[in-house]
Protein backbone atom coordinates (compact mmCIF):
# COMPACT_ATOMS: atom_id res chain seq x y z
CA UNK A 1 0.00 0.00 0.00
CA UNK A 2 2.47 1.95 0.76
CA UNK A 3 4.70 1.85 -2.59
CA UNK A 4 2.04 2.60 -4.27
CA UNK A 5 1.30 5.95 -2.59
CA UNK A 6 4.96 6.74 -2.92
CA UNK A 7 4.55 6.05 -6.90
CA UNK A 8 1.56 8.23 -7.32
CA UNK A 9 3.20 10.87 -5.09
CA UNK A 10 0.97 10.90 -2.37
CA UNK A 11 1.66 12.12 1.03
CA UNK A 12 0.87 9.82 3.93
CA UNK A 13 0.89 9.26 7.79
CA UNK A 14 1.20 6.03 9.62
CA UNK A 15 -0.02 5.22 12.94
CA UNK A 16 0.32 2.02 15.21
CA UNK A 17 -3.46 0.37 15.31
CA UNK A 18 -4.54 -1.26 18.49
CA UNK A 19 -7.71 -2.90 18.17
CA UNK A 20 -10.11 -6.24 18.41
CA UNK A 21 -8.83 -7.55 14.72
CA UNK A 22 -5.63 -8.18 12.98
CA UNK A 23 -4.92 -4.77 11.48
CA UNK A 24 -1.46 -3.62 12.12
CA UNK A 25 -1.71 0.29 11.46
CA UNK A 26 -4.00 3.20 10.21
CA UNK A 27 -3.09 5.16 6.99
CA UNK A 28 -4.25 8.70 6.40
CA UNK A 29 -3.02 10.78 3.32
CA UNK A 30 -4.54 13.77 1.87
CA UNK A 31 -6.20 13.31 -2.03
CA UNK A 32 -7.77 16.40 -4.10
CA UNK A 33 -11.74 15.06 -4.22
CA UNK A 34 -11.87 14.14 -7.76
CA UNK A 35 -8.33 11.90 -7.41
CA UNK A 36 -10.17 9.93 -4.54
CA UNK A 37 -11.33 7.40 -7.23
CA UNK A 38 -8.12 6.60 -8.56
CA UNK A 39 -6.03 6.52 -5.72
CA UNK A 40 -8.21 3.63 -4.39
CA UNK A 41 -7.95 1.98 -7.74
CA UNK A 42 -4.57 1.84 -7.49
CA UNK A 43 -4.60 0.34 -3.62
CA UNK A 44 -6.99 -2.37 -4.81
CA UNK A 45 -4.54 -3.33 -7.78
CA UNK A 46 -2.16 -3.59 -4.42
CA UNK A 47 -4.21 -6.02 -2.94
CA UNK A 48 -6.22 -3.62 0.02
CA UNK A 49 -9.16 -4.12 -0.43
CA UNK A 50 -10.87 -7.39 2.12
CA UNK A 51 -8.23 -6.94 4.79
CA UNK A 52 -8.82 -3.43 5.45
CA UNK A 53 -11.13 -0.91 5.87
CA UNK A 54 -11.34 2.51 3.98
CA UNK A 55 -13.04 5.89 5.21
CA UNK A 56 -12.96 9.08 2.95
CA UNK A 57 -13.32 12.11 4.97
CA UNK A 58 -13.89 16.09 4.28
CA UNK A 59 -10.53 17.93 4.96
CA UNK A 60 -11.24 21.91 5.43
CA UNK A 61 -7.42 22.39 4.92
CA UNK A 62 -4.30 21.20 3.34
CA UNK A 63 -0.69 22.18 4.26
CA UNK A 64 1.65 20.30 1.78
CA UNK A 65 4.12 21.08 -1.03
CA UNK A 66 2.89 18.17 -2.95
CA UNK A 67 -0.56 18.82 -3.02
CA UNK A 68 -0.40 21.10 -6.27
CA UNK A 69 0.76 18.90 -7.64
CA UNK A 70 -1.96 16.15 -6.59
CA UNK A 71 -4.77 18.90 -8.13
CA UNK A 72 -3.23 19.51 -11.19
CA UNK A 73 -2.60 15.48 -11.79
CA UNK A 74 -6.29 14.93 -10.69
CA UNK A 75 -8.84 18.20 -12.31
CA UNK A 76 -12.28 18.57 -11.79
CA UNK A 77 -14.51 18.83 -9.27
CA UNK A 78 -16.49 15.87 -9.18
CA UNK A 79 -16.54 13.15 -5.74
CA UNK A 80 -15.14 9.46 -6.06
CA UNK A 81 -18.02 7.00 -7.03
CA UNK A 82 -17.47 5.80 -3.31
CA UNK A 83 -18.70 8.77 -1.67
CA UNK A 84 -21.34 8.81 -4.69
CA UNK A 85 -22.40 5.72 -3.77
CA UNK A 86 -22.68 6.76 0.02
CA UNK A 87 -24.48 10.39 0.05
CA UNK A 88 -27.05 8.07 -2.57
CA UNK A 89 -27.81 5.97 -0.05
CA UNK A 90 -28.07 8.68 2.40
CA UNK A 91 -30.52 10.55 0.49
CA UNK A 92 -33.01 7.65 0.29
CA UNK A 93 -34.41 7.31 4.30
CA UNK A 94 -35.62 4.39 5.35
CA UNK A 95 -39.46 3.77 4.34
CA UNK A 96 -41.00 5.13 7.67
CA UNK A 97 -39.14 8.37 7.33
CA UNK A 98 -39.60 8.68 3.36
CA UNK A 99 -43.37 8.31 3.23
CA UNK A 100 -44.43 10.70 6.82
CA UNK A 101 -42.39 13.24 5.39
CA UNK A 102 -44.07 12.24 2.05
CA UNK A 103 -47.63 12.56 3.12
CA UNK A 104 -47.05 15.31 5.03
CA UNK A 105 -45.83 17.32 1.87
CA UNK A 106 -49.05 16.30 -0.17
CA UNK A 107 -51.14 17.60 2.28
CA UNK A 108 -49.53 21.20 2.36
CA UNK A 109 -49.41 20.63 -1.40
CA UNK A 110 -53.07 20.31 -1.89
CA UNK A 111 -53.99 22.51 0.75
CA UNK A 112 -51.56 25.39 -0.89
CA UNK A 113 -53.88 24.48 -4.40
CA UNK A 114 -57.24 25.22 -2.92
CA UNK A 115 -55.92 28.10 -1.56
CA UNK A 116 -53.57 29.10 -4.62
CA UNK A 117 -51.22 29.80 -2.69
CA UNK A 118 -47.87 29.67 -4.68
CA UNK A 119 -45.80 30.29 -1.29
CA UNK A 120 -47.89 27.21 0.27
CA UNK A 121 -46.87 24.71 -2.44
CA UNK A 122 -43.39 25.78 -2.11
CA UNK A 123 -43.33 25.31 1.43
CA UNK A 124 -44.73 21.52 0.87
CA UNK A 125 -41.72 20.90 -1.19
CA UNK A 126 -39.33 21.57 0.94
CA UNK A 127 -40.94 18.79 2.97
CA UNK A 128 -40.99 16.60 0.01
CA UNK A 129 -38.34 13.72 0.13
CA UNK A 130 -38.32 12.98 -3.55
CA UNK A 131 -35.10 13.49 -4.25
CA UNK A 132 -33.30 10.42 -3.01
CA UNK A 133 -35.02 7.93 -4.99
CA UNK A 134 -34.79 9.91 -8.30
CA UNK A 135 -30.78 10.21 -7.72
CA UNK A 136 -29.98 7.11 -6.02
CA UNK A 137 -32.24 5.17 -8.52
CA UNK A 138 -30.02 5.86 -11.23
CA UNK A 139 -26.35 5.78 -9.28
CA UNK A 140 -27.45 2.13 -8.45
CA UNK A 141 -27.88 1.79 -12.10
CA UNK A 142 -24.43 3.61 -13.03
CA UNK A 143 -22.95 1.45 -10.10
CA UNK A 144 -24.28 -1.70 -10.82
CA UNK A 145 -26.06 -1.76 -7.24
CA UNK A 146 -29.42 -3.84 -8.19
CA UNK A 147 -30.27 -3.56 -4.38
CA UNK A 148 -29.84 0.36 -4.46
CA UNK A 149 -31.42 0.76 -7.93
CA UNK A 150 -34.73 -1.07 -7.48
CA UNK A 151 -35.48 0.53 -4.26
CA UNK A 152 -35.39 3.80 -5.68
CA UNK A 153 -37.61 2.88 -8.86
CA UNK A 154 -40.06 1.39 -5.74
CA UNK A 155 -39.97 4.34 -3.80
CA UNK A 156 -40.44 6.81 -6.66
CA UNK A 157 -43.58 4.64 -7.80
CA UNK A 158 -45.12 3.85 -4.61
CA UNK A 159 -44.16 7.54 -3.15
CA UNK A 160 -45.69 9.06 -6.23
CA UNK A 161 -49.29 7.03 -5.64
CA UNK A 162 -49.63 7.65 -2.19
CA UNK A 163 -49.42 11.25 -2.72
CA UNK A 164 -52.02 10.85 -5.34
CA UNK A 165 -53.98 8.37 -2.92
CA UNK A 166 -52.93 11.20 -0.19
CA UNK A 167 -54.43 13.99 -2.12
CA UNK A 168 -57.33 11.64 -3.16
CA UNK A 169 -58.63 11.43 0.54
CA UNK A 170 -57.52 14.24 1.58
CA UNK A 171 -59.92 16.12 -0.41
CA UNK A 172 -63.00 14.00 -0.55
CA UNK A 173 -62.82 14.51 3.47
CA UNK A 174 -62.62 18.06 2.86
CA UNK A 175 -65.52 17.87 1.03
CA UNK A 176 -67.76 16.67 4.03
CA UNK A 177 -66.40 19.87 6.09
CA UNK A 178 -67.11 23.88 5.98
CA UNK A 179 -63.66 24.43 4.88
CA UNK A 180 -64.41 24.64 0.94
CA UNK A 181 -67.46 26.42 -0.42
CA UNK A 182 -70.11 23.56 -2.02
CA UNK A 183 -69.76 23.37 -5.27
CA UNK A 184 -66.35 24.66 -5.45
CA UNK A 185 -64.47 24.33 -9.19
CA UNK A 186 -61.20 23.28 -8.71
CA UNK A 187 -60.42 23.68 -12.43
CA UNK A 188 -60.88 27.45 -12.01
CA UNK A 189 -58.17 27.58 -9.45
CA UNK A 190 -55.12 29.32 -11.26
CA UNK A 191 -52.40 27.10 -9.27
CA UNK A 192 -54.76 23.90 -10.60
CA UNK A 193 -55.06 25.27 -13.59
CA UNK A 194 -51.38 25.69 -14.23
CA UNK A 195 -51.15 21.60 -13.43
CA UNK A 196 -54.21 20.48 -15.70
CA UNK A 197 -52.82 22.46 -18.98
CA UNK A 198 -49.19 20.89 -19.00
CA UNK A 199 -47.26 21.90 -22.25
CA UNK A 200 -43.22 21.10 -23.52
CA UNK A 201 -41.87 23.85 -21.38
CA UNK A 202 -42.99 21.50 -18.35
CA UNK A 203 -40.71 18.43 -19.68
CA UNK A 204 -37.81 21.47 -19.76
CA UNK A 205 -38.72 21.92 -16.24
CA UNK A 206 -38.03 18.24 -14.73
CA UNK A 207 -35.12 17.77 -17.67
CA UNK A 208 -33.64 20.58 -16.03
CA UNK A 209 -34.42 19.43 -12.36
CA UNK A 210 -32.90 16.23 -12.80
CA UNK A 211 -29.38 17.86 -14.24
CA UNK A 212 -29.36 19.79 -11.08
CA UNK A 213 -30.17 17.00 -8.79
CA UNK A 214 -27.03 14.99 -10.56
CA UNK A 215 -24.90 17.88 -10.20
CA UNK A 216 -25.62 18.59 -6.71
CA UNK A 217 -24.80 15.71 -5.49
CA UNK A 218 -21.81 14.82 -7.90
CA UNK A 219 -20.16 18.05 -6.50
CA UNK A 220 -21.65 18.04 -3.12
CA UNK A 221 -23.35 21.70 -2.99
CA UNK A 222 -27.15 23.04 -3.01
CA UNK A 223 -28.90 19.65 -2.75
CA UNK A 224 -31.31 21.33 -0.22
CA UNK A 225 -32.64 23.42 -2.66
CA UNK A 226 -32.03 21.39 -5.74
CA UNK A 227 -34.80 18.58 -4.11
CA UNK A 228 -37.06 21.38 -4.01
CA UNK A 229 -37.04 21.63 -7.57
CA UNK A 230 -37.26 18.21 -7.68
CA UNK A 231 -40.16 18.03 -5.61
CA UNK A 232 -41.71 21.06 -7.25
CA UNK A 233 -42.09 18.55 -10.72
CA UNK A 234 -43.85 15.73 -8.46
CA UNK A 235 -45.41 16.46 -5.74
CA UNK A 236 -47.72 19.73 -7.25
CA UNK A 237 -49.04 17.68 -10.41
CA UNK A 238 -49.17 14.30 -7.67
CA UNK A 239 -51.47 16.34 -5.34
CA UNK A 240 -53.78 17.85 -8.51
CA UNK A 241 -54.33 14.15 -10.00
CA UNK A 242 -55.62 13.36 -5.77
CA UNK A 243 -57.84 16.33 -5.91
CA UNK A 244 -59.12 15.43 -9.49
CA UNK A 245 -60.22 12.03 -8.34
CA UNK A 246 -61.88 13.62 -5.03
CA UNK A 247 -63.90 15.80 -6.94
CA UNK A 248 -64.99 14.01 -9.46
CA UNK A 249 -63.26 15.37 -12.94
CA UNK A 250 -61.01 12.68 -14.85
CA UNK A 251 -59.88 15.35 -16.65
CA UNK A 252 -57.61 16.54 -14.03
CA UNK A 253 -56.81 13.49 -12.29
CA UNK A 254 -55.07 12.49 -15.59
CA UNK A 255 -53.61 15.52 -16.77
CA UNK A 256 -52.13 15.73 -13.17
CA UNK A 257 -51.09 11.76 -13.56
CA UNK A 258 -49.22 12.36 -17.53
CA UNK A 259 -47.46 15.62 -15.99
CA UNK A 260 -46.19 13.80 -12.86
CA UNK A 261 -45.04 10.73 -14.96
CA UNK A 262 -43.35 12.56 -17.58
CA UNK A 263 -41.71 14.43 -14.96
CA UNK A 264 -40.60 11.43 -13.25
CA UNK A 265 -39.67 9.99 -16.23
CA UNK A 266 -37.21 12.78 -17.42
CA UNK A 267 -35.69 13.55 -13.81
CA UNK A 268 -34.43 9.84 -13.92
CA UNK A 269 -33.28 9.97 -17.67
CA UNK A 270 -31.25 12.94 -17.42
CA UNK A 271 -30.01 12.31 -13.87
CA UNK A 272 -28.57 8.57 -15.50
CA UNK A 273 -27.28 10.02 -18.33
CA UNK A 274 -25.37 12.69 -16.40
CA UNK A 275 -23.51 10.19 -14.07
CA UNK A 276 -22.66 8.08 -17.05
CA UNK A 277 -21.12 10.58 -18.74
CA UNK A 278 -19.56 11.81 -15.85
CA UNK A 279 -17.59 8.51 -15.69
CA UNK A 280 -18.82 7.08 -13.06
CA UNK A 281 -18.39 2.96 -13.15
CA UNK A 282 -18.93 0.06 -11.29
CA UNK A 283 -16.97 -1.11 -8.34
CA UNK A 284 -16.22 -4.84 -10.10
CA UNK A 285 -14.58 -4.02 -13.53
CA UNK A 286 -15.74 -7.61 -14.87
CA UNK A 287 -19.60 -5.68 -14.99
CA UNK A 288 -19.13 -2.54 -16.31
CA UNK A 289 -19.74 -3.90 -20.37
CA UNK A 290 -22.85 -5.63 -18.90
CA UNK A 291 -24.02 -2.32 -16.92
CA UNK A 292 -22.67 -0.58 -20.23
CA UNK A 293 -25.54 -2.15 -22.32
CA UNK A 294 -28.41 -2.25 -19.16
CA UNK A 295 -27.77 1.67 -19.42
CA UNK A 296 -28.25 1.79 -23.07
CA UNK A 297 -31.63 -0.45 -22.89
CA UNK A 298 -32.65 2.07 -19.43
CA UNK A 299 -31.98 5.03 -21.40
CA UNK A 300 -33.97 3.90 -24.69
CA UNK A 301 -37.15 2.66 -22.93
CA UNK A 302 -37.26 5.98 -20.63
CA UNK A 303 -36.56 7.90 -24.31
CA UNK A 304 -39.60 6.04 -26.14
CA UNK A 305 -41.70 6.38 -22.77
CA UNK A 306 -41.19 10.24 -22.93
CA UNK A 307 -41.64 10.53 -26.55
CA UNK A 308 -44.88 8.99 -26.60
CA UNK A 309 -46.10 11.09 -23.42
CA UNK A 310 -44.92 14.08 -25.22
CA UNK A 311 -47.44 13.88 -27.78
CA UNK A 312 -49.72 14.80 -25.07
CA UNK A 313 -47.82 17.71 -24.21
CA UNK A 314 -47.36 18.95 -28.08
CA UNK A 315 -50.98 18.41 -28.39
CA UNK A 316 -52.08 20.74 -25.21
CA UNK A 317 -49.23 23.10 -25.78
CA UNK A 318 -50.19 23.55 -29.56
CA UNK A 319 -54.11 23.55 -28.38
CA UNK A 320 -52.93 26.39 -25.94
CA UNK A 321 -51.29 28.44 -28.74
CA UNK A 322 -54.40 28.31 -30.80
CA UNK A 323 -57.29 29.18 -28.00
CA UNK A 324 -55.05 32.05 -27.00
CA UNK A 325 -54.49 33.01 -30.40
CA UNK A 326 -58.35 32.95 -30.90
CA UNK A 327 -58.70 34.88 -28.01
CA UNK A 328 -56.73 37.72 -28.91
CA UNK A 329 -57.66 37.72 -32.82
CA UNK A 330 -61.49 38.25 -31.76
CA UNK A 331 -60.74 41.07 -29.40
CA UNK A 332 -59.12 42.60 -31.41
CA UNK A 333 -61.08 42.29 -34.68
CA UNK A 334 -64.31 43.13 -32.66
CA UNK A 335 -62.37 46.16 -31.14
CA UNK A 336 -61.55 47.16 -35.15
CA UNK A 337 -65.33 46.71 -36.25
CA UNK A 338 -66.32 49.04 -33.22
CA UNK A 339 -63.56 51.50 -34.78
CA UNK A 340 -65.35 51.86 -38.29
CA UNK A 341 -68.64 52.28 -37.22
CA UNK A 342 -67.43 54.95 -35.56
CA UNK A 343 -70.77 55.44 -33.86
CA UNK A 344 -71.52 58.30 -31.33
CA UNK A 345 -71.62 57.08 -27.94
CA UNK A 346 -71.09 53.61 -28.41
CA UNK A 347 -68.42 52.14 -26.46
CA UNK A 348 -67.25 48.47 -26.63
CA UNK A 349 -66.70 48.01 -22.95
CA UNK A 350 -65.69 44.12 -22.78
CA UNK A 351 -64.94 41.25 -24.88
CA UNK A 352 -64.44 37.99 -22.91
CA UNK A 353 -63.78 34.88 -24.54
CA UNK A 354 -64.28 31.31 -23.16
CA UNK A 355 -62.29 29.09 -25.06
CA UNK A 356 -59.94 26.34 -23.57
CA UNK A 357 -57.72 24.22 -25.07
CA UNK A 358 -60.11 21.18 -24.12
CA UNK A 359 -62.80 22.94 -25.65
CA UNK A 360 -60.58 22.74 -28.59
CA UNK A 361 -59.45 19.26 -28.63
CA UNK A 362 -63.06 17.73 -27.74
CA UNK A 363 -64.37 20.33 -30.47
CA UNK A 364 -66.79 22.57 -28.67
CA UNK A 365 -67.89 25.87 -29.61
CA UNK A 366 -66.15 28.80 -28.31
CA UNK A 367 -68.37 31.45 -26.64
CA UNK A 368 -67.75 35.28 -26.65
CA UNK A 369 -69.13 37.42 -24.55
CA UNK A 370 -69.62 41.22 -25.62
CA UNK A 371 -70.33 44.39 -23.34
CA UNK A 372 -71.79 47.17 -25.28
CA UNK A 373 -72.03 50.49 -23.62
CA UNK A 374 -75.05 52.50 -25.26
CA UNK A 375 -76.77 55.71 -24.83
CA UNK A 376 -80.34 55.70 -22.86
CA UNK A 377 -82.03 56.96 -26.68
CA UNK A 378 -80.13 55.22 -29.00
CA UNK A 379 -82.20 52.03 -29.72
CA UNK A 380 -79.93 48.36 -29.39
CA UNK A 381 -79.58 46.74 -32.97
CA UNK A 382 -81.49 43.51 -32.37
CA UNK A 383 -79.36 41.39 -34.44
CA UNK A 384 -75.40 42.43 -33.19
CA UNK A 385 -74.86 39.19 -31.72
CA UNK A 386 -75.89 37.18 -35.54
CA UNK A 387 -73.55 40.00 -37.51
CA UNK A 388 -70.41 39.32 -34.49
CA UNK A 389 -70.84 35.94 -35.15
CA UNK A 390 -71.56 35.93 -39.07
CA UNK A 391 -68.06 37.80 -38.78
CA UNK A 392 -66.21 36.05 -36.83
CA UNK A 393 -67.16 32.86 -38.54
CA UNK A 394 -66.20 33.91 -41.56
CA UNK A 395 -63.08 35.62 -40.55
CA UNK A 396 -61.48 32.38 -38.68
CA UNK A 397 -63.35 29.93 -40.17
CA UNK A 398 -65.05 28.56 -36.86
CA UNK A 399 -68.19 28.32 -35.50
CA UNK A 400 -69.19 30.64 -32.23
CA UNK A 401 -71.52 31.23 -29.55
CA UNK A 402 -72.18 34.95 -29.41
CA UNK A 403 -73.67 36.88 -26.46
CA UNK A 404 -74.07 40.61 -26.39
CA UNK A 405 -75.24 42.70 -23.11
CA UNK A 406 -76.03 46.05 -23.35
CA UNK A 407 -75.49 48.40 -20.94
CA UNK A 408 -76.10 52.79 -20.50
CA UNK A 409 -73.46 55.07 -21.26
CA UNK A 410 -73.04 58.39 -20.67
CA UNK A 411 -71.49 60.90 -23.13
CA UNK A 412 -69.80 64.10 -21.40
CA UNK A 413 -69.49 67.43 -22.90
CA UNK A 414 -66.26 67.18 -24.10
CA UNK A 415 -65.14 64.56 -27.11
CA UNK A 416 -64.22 61.63 -24.26
CA UNK A 417 -66.72 58.59 -23.79
CA UNK A 418 -67.55 56.76 -20.47
CA UNK A 419 -69.29 53.84 -19.80
CA UNK A 420 -71.49 53.55 -16.69
CA UNK A 421 -71.89 50.46 -15.44
CA UNK A 422 -74.10 48.94 -13.07
CA UNK A 423 -73.49 45.34 -12.23
CA UNK A 424 -71.71 42.59 -14.23
CA UNK A 425 -71.69 41.98 -17.51
CA UNK A 426 -75.16 40.26 -17.89
CA UNK A 427 -76.21 41.12 -14.87
CA UNK A 428 -80.57 41.64 -15.47
CA UNK A 429 -80.68 44.22 -12.79
CA UNK A 430 -78.71 46.71 -15.54
CA UNK A 431 -80.54 48.09 -18.66
CA UNK A 432 -80.00 44.68 -20.57
CA UNK A 433 -80.79 43.78 -24.01
CA UNK A 434 -79.75 40.00 -24.05
CA UNK A 435 -79.43 38.77 -27.54
CA UNK A 436 -77.87 35.19 -27.95
CA UNK A 437 -78.53 34.49 -31.56
CA UNK A 438 -75.23 32.53 -31.69
CA UNK A 439 -74.44 29.73 -34.21
CA UNK A 440 -74.76 26.20 -32.97
CA UNK A 441 -73.75 22.66 -34.30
Amino acid sequence: MLESLDQQGVDYAVFEEVGRGDFEAMVQFPVPPSGVETVMEELTNAGVRDDSYTIVLPTETVVSQRISALKERFPGLRISREELHARSEDLAPANSTFFSFLILSTIIAATGLLLDSAATIIGAMVVAPLMGPAVSASVGAVLADRQMASRGVVLQVLGLLAAIATAAVFGVVLQETILIPPGLDIQSIPQVAERTSPNVLSLFLALGSGIAGAISIMRGSGSTLVGVAIAVALVPPAATSGLGLAFGLPGVAVAGAVLVVINLLAINLSALILFYLSGFKPFDTDQRERVKASIASRIAVIGVAIAVLSLVLAGVTYASFQTASFEQQTQVELQRQFDEADIEGVELVSVTVEYEPADLILGNQPRVDVLVGIPRDLQAPPDLAQRFDDRLTEQFDRDVVVRVGFVEAQVSDDTATRASVSGSAFDRTARFDRTTRGRHA
